[in-house]
């Protein structure tokens, strides 16, 4: 009998195929339907990179047009949705909140005799559009204050940033958000993206398939990272302190939280773009954030040459998330929600990859347990535990 290759997390193994996006690690590239993220990052909106991913293409000016004003439409959320958000907690965590407005969104559309939604484009569309909106509302009513409601005249960007402010933000921060959603649009098969997947796999409905996502997103391996790389910054302070928070954390057998990736074995291609936005937001906005990151990544290559020499290890895309958003004033523990205003462009256009050539994803296990034995009448239980309890060793016989 051939021996079974077990791979805890999968790594390595080819468990589908999509057109979507492709993670090329060794040489550090990532294409959304053949396009290098450098080209769409300088050249692209994210509108057009929506299109791109749930329609095939990159959109003509009157597609463009016609997307913006169908997600446009579809920003506002049902006030009950708004009513279920006022009842939250106001200390409850953004994450769970966002998880648990997006099934409260499907409460409100119309549904099938089994209880299922549509899952189509126009789904789709209506998470992309939904997702800034479920977040900025959470933000404001968190904070005491009102909701804004969404401003028809501004991209997907600035009007999120308008949600959360009331104030119109200036170029280079419509500009930076745009860039950050477009980067994080889509990265094949990630943990959140898969779990979105195997939901749809089942035949359940995009809403659902997409909080699963969410869910799978929070943890701090995956969305969560950015909001650990900000509690780094914070702890070290100044730049120069760098070098000694380095030391003590690798000495106490701690993580560099948002360096190294699974992966990219060359720096995150997206990591470049992020810092040098972070980089002008801090110049622009007077934060010291961007300089204790840069600082903080060069003491990571320079102390772990030392202890592990040969071994290099590079940003990834939380590492300068977190100094761009909080230049952006946007809270810590809203990182991975405004990650997930990005990724659900990724995360639609997956469940309906899935659903348009469906499978059932059912993995096997190597089955590691006891060996079979004989079912044993409660008396003899209870005798083995009084026996162990008083000393005595139980075994099955």
């Amino acid at each position: 009998m051939a021996s079974t290759v077990v791979n805890p997390g999968l790594e390595g193994i080819v468990v589908g195929e999509t057109v979507l996006s492709n993670v090329e690690g060794d040489v550090g590239r990532l294409t959304y339907r053949g396009y290098d993220i450098h080209d769409l990052a300088e050249h692209a909106t994210y509108e057009e990179v929506v299109h791109l991913l749930l329609f095939g293409r990159l959109p003509t000016y009157q597609e463009l047009l016609d997307l913006k004003a169908r997600l446009v439409a579809r920003r506002s959320l049902p006030s009950g949705v708004v009513a279920m958000l006022h009842a939250v907690p106001r200390d409850a965590w953004p994450m769970d909140v966002l998880r648990t407005g997006v099934s409260a969104i499907s409460h409100f559309l119309p549904h099938r005799p089994d209880g299922s939604h549509d899952t189509n484009i126009d789904a789709a569309i209506d998470l992309v559009a939904k997702f800034p909106t479920l977040v900025a509302v959470w933000d404001r009513l968190r904070r005491g204050l009102e909701p804004i409601a969404p401003d028809s005249t501004l991209d997907h960007a600035a009007n999120f940033l308008w949600m959360r402010s009331g104030e119109r933000p200036i170029p280079a921060a419509e500009a930076a958000l745009d860039t950050y959603f477009i980067l994080l649009a889509d990265h094949s098969y990630n943990a959140s993206t898969f779990s979105a997947r195997v939901t749809a796999s089942t035949g359940e409905d995009i809403y659902g398939a997409v909080a699963a996502a969410v869910a799978t997103l929070a943890g701090d391996l995956h969305g969560g990272a950015p909001s650990k790389v900000m509690t780094m910054l914070e702890e070290i302070g100044l730049p120069e302190k760098a070098e000694p928070y380095v030391r003590a954390l690798l000495g106490r057998g701690e993580k560099i939280m948002g360096m190294g990736h699974r992966e990219y074995k060359i720096r995150d291609p997206r990591a470049a773009h992020l810092e040098r936005m972070a980089k002008n937001l801090t110049e622009k906005s007077h934060t010291k954030w961007y300089l204790i990151a840069r600082a903080l990544e060069d003491a990571s290559n320079a102390v772990l040459a030392e202890v592990k020499p040969g071994k290099p290890i590079y940003a990834n895309v939380e590492f300068y998330t977190a100094p761009t958003l909080a230049s952006l004033g946007i809270p810590s523990d809203e990182f991975t929600c405004t990650f997930a205003c990005g990724r659900i462009a990724g995360w639609s256009a997956h469940v309906l990859e899935q659903v348009a050539h469906n499978r059932l994803i059912r993995p096997q296990a190597t089955y590691v347990g006891p060996a079979v034995h004989p079912y044993e009448p409660i008396a003899a239980r209870n005798a083995r535990g009084n026996g162990a309890a008083s000393g005595g060793a139980g075994s099955y016989n």
